[in-house]
C-alpha cells in the first residue's frame, strides 16, 4: 500500500504479523525519554524484535515509535509494492544499456520515475497545527549526550541560486534540540558532516551574504526517511526517490519561503545565518564513542507543525549492529549496480559495519594490466585511487583490496573470508600504501584532530604466500609490561599492553612498542603476519566483531601502523616481520558508550513476565 504518514505504515504493521510474532507492540504506560526509551529500541533491536510505539511519552504530548526499520524482513514488507521497481530504476539510471539489453525486465522503470516526480500543492496535514519544540518528545540515548536530539530527521535545503525542489537536498543530519548554547523554542543544533549535500548549499548561502532557508522534516512515510539516507547516482533527486519508493509522490507546499512535505508527522521550519556555529554535542555516535562538542551551524526555528494525530519516529545509534546497520543492507540491495559503472573495474565494496562503517573498507576489483604476469597489485591500486575520490567511500580509513582473479567466488560481505584472504597474500615490504594529513570521518577521533587523520590502502593480488597459523608459536616472548597473547583469528594475534603513553614529540613508536617489536622473531610473518596491540586481548579474542570493531576504531594509520624489521625506503614504508596496529585506546581518544544501570534493571522490569516487552526481549 502507499502509506500517507507514520501512522499509515504502523497501523499495516500491527495487521500483519508474522506468524504468531507481532511486527508492532504499544506500550500504554508512561516511559520517559531520558534514556530509557533508547535502551528499550536497542534491546529490541538486538533480540530482532519488533516496532514498539510508546503511546505516553513523558513531557510530550506526542507518541514515539522507534525500531520501525529493525530488521531486513520488515523493511521488505515495508517496501513490498514498490522496491523491484526501484531497484530497476536505479540499475537503469546507472547503466541506460539495461534497458534495450532487456526491455521486459525494465520496461515499467521509465514509468515508475515520470509518476514520482514532487507535486507542488498549496496545504497539507503537516500545515494544520503548530506546537513547541519542548513539546517534541526530547529523547535522549546515551547518558552523556549534550541534550536531546532528532535522529531520524529528513533536512532539506535548495540551491540558493536555483531554488527548486528538483535541485535540493534532501539528508540526514541530526538536530540537537535543546541544551548547550541554544535559545529554548527557537534555535536547535544542526550537525553536518563533510561530502554532505547540505554543505554546497551552506557555502552558496554564505557567498551570497544571505541565511540559507531550511525545513526538518520528520516522520511521513517511511519511503522519505530512507531518501534522506540513500547515496544516489548523480542527476537523481532524493525527492524522486522517495515518490519511487513510496509509490506516492512527494507533495510539497511552500509557505511563508520554505519547502514543507506536507506529508510528513512534523516539520521545523527555519534559517541558518552562515556566520554563526555554536557547540553541539556530545552524541553518542555509530562508531561506538561518543562524537564531542564541536562548533556546527544554528538553526533559528520560525514554526513547528504537525499532522494531525502525527508520531514521532526514532533510532538509536551506538556500537554495530544498530538498526542503521538495517539501512546499510537495504541500501547495498538497492545501490549495487551502481558499483561496477560508477568505478570502472571495481567488482563490489563493503562498508564494514561491525568497524563503524567508514574506518574499514573492502573492495575487490579486477587485476587486468598484466594479465601475463599477476606478481604485484597494479590496476588495484588505479582503483583503490578511484575509491578514495568518490563520494564518502572516500571517508575509508582502511582500505582492503583484492583481485578477482585470485577469488572469484569470495563473498565482500564475510568480513573473516576476506581478512584472511588479505593475509594469505600480501607483502607488508611493499602492499602498504599510506595517505598521510587528509581527511577522515568527522566522528572518527582515532586522528590529529576534527575530520584530520591518515588512510591507508592494502592491496593484495596473486596465490597466496603463506600459511596461516590458528596457534600460537615459539618467536613471542612478551617484555615486560605485556602480559596476554591470543589468537584472535587465522594469522592475528592480539596482545594486550599497559595503557597507551601518549604520541612521542618525535613521531616515533612509543617505546613500550619499540621493545615489542624487538621481540617478535621476523620469520612469524610466514604464518601470523598481523599483530594488534590492545588494551583488553580477551575481548578482541572473543569475537570477530570485537577484534574489527576495537582495531579500525582506534587506530590511525600513519602514527599506529608499526612493524618488525620497518623501513623508509625512497619515501615507501613496509617491513620484512609481522604488522603491529597499535589499536590502545589513547588519551585524545573520545569515550565508549557505556548504559546506565538503573535505566537497565527499568527495562527489565518492563520485559519481565506480565510486561508490555515480556518475550521480545532479554
Amino acid at each position: 500500500m502507499a502509506y500517507r504518514s507514520t501512522r499509515d505504515c504502523i497501523e499495516d504493521l500491527e495487521r500483519n504479523p508474522i506468524g504468531t510474532r507481532p511486527q508492532l507492540v504499544r506500550i500504554s504506560q508512561e516511559v520517559s525519554p531520558h534514556l530509557e526509551m533508547a535502551e528499550i529500541q536497542r534491546r529490541l533491536y538486538l533480540a530482532g524484535g519488533p516496532a514498539v510505539l510508546f503511546e505516553n511519552v513523558a513531557g510530550s504530548p506526542f507518541p514515539a515509535v522507534a525500531n520501525l526499520f529493525g530488521t531486513l524482513d520488515r523493511c521488505h514488507f515495508i517496501f513490498r509494492k514498490t522496491l523491484r521497481a526501484v531497484e530497476s530504476a536505479i540499475a537503469i539510471k546507472a547503466d541506460p544499456s539495461r534497458l534495450w539489453r532487456n526491455p521486459l525486465a525494465h520496461w515499467r522503470a521509465p514509468l515508475t520515475a515520470l509518476t514520482a516526480l514532487p507535486r507542488p500543492v498549496r496545504t497539507g496535514p503537516a500545515l494544520t497545527h503548530r506546537t513547541r519544540i519542548s513539546q517534541l518528545p526530547q529523547i535522549r540515548s546515551w547518558p552523556d549526550d549534550g541534550g536531546p536530539y532528532i535522529t531520524l530527521p529528513q533536512v532539506y535545503s535548495e540551491d540558493p541560486d536555483d531554488p527548486r525542489p528538483m535541485r535540493s537536498n534532501l539528508g540526514m543530519y541530526r538536530v540537537q534540540l535543546s541544551g548547550n548554547q541554544y535559545c529554548a523554542d527557537k534555535e536547535v543544533g544542526l550537525h553536518y558532516q563533510i561530502h554532505r549535500g547540505i554543505g554546497i548549499h551552506h557555502a552558496q548561502a554564505m557567498q551570497r551574504g544571505e541565511p540559507l532557508r531550511v525545513s526538518v522534516f520528520i516522520g511521513g512515510p517511511p519511503a522519505h526517511t530512507l531518501a534522506a539516507i540513500m547515496p544516489l547516482p548523480e542527476g537523481l533527486s532524493e525527492l524522486l526517490f522517495a515518490g519511487m519508493l513510496a509509490g506516492r509522490r512527494v507533495r510539497l507546499a511552500e509557505h511563508n519561503g520554505h519547502r514543507v512535505a506536507v506529508d510528513a508527522d512534523f516539520c521545523l521550519v527555519g534559517t541558518i545565518d552562515p556566520s554563526r556555529t555554536a557547540p553541539e554535542g556530545p552524541f553518542g555516535d555509530h562508531l561506538g564513542y561518543y562524537s564531542l562538542t564541536h562548533d556546527f551551524p544554528v538553526m533559528t526555528v520560525e514554526e513547528v507543525y504537525h499532522r494531525p494525530d502525527p508520531i514521532w519516529p526514532f533510532t538509536v545509534v551506538g556500537r554495530p549492529p544498530q538498526e542503521d546497520t538495517v539501512f546499510g543492507h537495504l541500501i547495498h540491495e538497492l545501490t549495487a549496480p551502481m558499483v561496477p559503472v560508477s568505478l570502472p573495474g571495481l567488482k563490489a565494496m563493503h562498508a564494514v559495519d561491525e568497524a563503524g562503517v567508514h574506518p574499514l573498507l573492502l573492495a575487490i576489483g579486477s587485476e587486468r594490466y598484466t594479465p601475463y604476469r599477476r606478481d604485484r597489485p597494479a590496476e588495484l591500486l588505479t582503483i583503490a585511487n578511484a575509491i578514495l575520490g568518490f563520494g564518502q567511500a572516500s571517508l575509508a580509513k582502511f582500505l582492503i583490496i583484492l583481485a578477482a582473479e585470485d577469488l572469484p567466488d569470495l563473498d565482500i560481505r564475510d568480513v573473516g573470508a576476506v581478512l584472511r584472504a588479505l593475509l594469505e597474500r600480501i607483502d607488508w615490504r611493499r602492499d602498504l600504501h599510506f595517505y598521510t594529513k587528509t581527511t577522515i570521518d568527522t566522528l572518527d577521533y582515532s586522528g590529529e584532530g576534527l575530520n584530520q587523520g591518515s588512510k591507508v590502502v592494502m592491496a593484495a593480488t596473486g596465490v597466496p604466500r603463506r600459511t596461516l597459523s590458528t596457534t600460537l608459536l615459539p618467536g613471542f616472548d612478551l617484555p615486560t609490561p605485556f602480559t596476554d597473547i591470543r589468537i584472535a583469528h587465522p594469522g592475528v594475534v592480539v596482545i594486550e599492553g599497559p595503557a597507551h603513553p601518549g604520541i612521542p614529540l618525535s613521531g616515533d613508536a612509543p617505546e613500550d612498542l619499540t621493545r615489542l617489536q624487538d621481540a617478535i622473531d621476523p620469520a612469524l610473518v610466514k604464518t601470523l603476519p598481523l599483530v594488534i596491540l590492545v588494551d583488553d586481548a580477551d575481548f578482541c579474542a572473543r569475537s570477530l566483531k570485537n577484534l574489527l570493531w576495537v582495531t579500525f576504531t582506534r587506530a590511525n594509520p600513519s602514527h599506529d601502523i608499526h612493524g618488525v624489521q620497518s623501513f623508509m625506503r625512497q619515501k615507501h614504508w613496509g617491513c620484512a616481520g609481522p604488522l603491529i596496529i597499535d589499536a590502545r585506546i589513547k588519551a585524545h581518544h573520545a569515550p565508549p558508550l557505556l548504559e546506565d544501570p538503573a535505566i537497565t534493571r527499568r527495562v527489565d522490569a518492563l520485559a519481565a513476565r506480565g510486561g508490555p516487552l515480556a518475550g521480545l526481549i532479554a
